[in-house]
């Protein structure tokens, strides 16, 4: 990206009075172009995207309700936090969650566009990602209504280290800010595999919380 904006080089030598009298003819044509201002300016803390109720009905045996965060040079720009849930049962077996969410705001730039076109370029590119997700069988993918600007949830399955997991990626967008919810689950050790409409219903609601968390007015 390069803003080039009144680069004078050698005419500014001796200009004088030919500059004060000559017709102003560049001043529209140096000048960046505008692109509307972002509506969101900060993002929340990515561990506080879901209500305590959310994260106990999507993780029963939750390790740490308050969640890992990730790291983010910019808190402002990015966040994510993750949970994981392993609910032990003997010779039932083990019933494990995974859930993560990640941020991502964009301010706008005159030299790339506004922070909306560059969200809704991100969210288009999450969720073809999810999409080619490797391995990936039962892919499905369905738009959901009452979740920001756009938001569309992918539902696969996927074998690792010889399970069943039933995946569910929501993306959605409201303005310049991307929310991307990743939530998993399997049966392990004998244990039945989740039902993947389930853990569909359960993560769309909780997306609705997290772009809620990070669209509501500052106080």
């Amino acid at each position: 990206m390069l803003l080039v904006a009144g680069c004078s080089g050698s005419d500014s030598a001796g200009s004088g009075d030919a500059s004060a009298s000559a017709p102003s003819s560049s001043s529209g044509k140096s000048s960046a172009p505008s692109v509307a201002p972002a509506k969101y300016k900060s993002l929340p803390n990515p561990c506080q995207a879901f209500s305590k109720g959310t994260i106990k009905k999507m993780l029963p045996k939750v390790k740490d309700a308050s969640g890992d965060r990730g790291t983010s040079s910019d808190n402002a720009a990015h966040g994510t936090c993750s949970w994981t849930s392993s609910d032990e049962n003997g010779v039932d077996g083990t019933q494990f969650r995974w859930l993560d969410i990640g941020y991502q705001r964009y301010d706008s730039d005159p030299g790339v566009g506004s922070g909306e076109q560059r969200a809704t370029d991100f969210y288009s590119k999450q969720v073809s990602e999810a999409k080619d997700t490797k391995g990936a069988k039962k892919l499905s993918a369905v738009k959901t209504s009452g979740t920001g600007d756009e938001a569309t949830a992918i539902t696969y399955d996927v074998k690792k280290e010889g399970n069943d997991f039933k995946n569910t990626t929501v993306v959605a967008r409201d303005s310049n800010i991307v929310v991307t919810i990743n939530y998993n689950g399997a049966g392990l050790a004998g244990a039945d595999a989740p039902k993947g409409a389930d853990l569909l219903k359960q993560v769309q609601a909780a997306a609705k919380e997290a772009v809620a968390s990070a669209t509501k007015p500052k106080g």
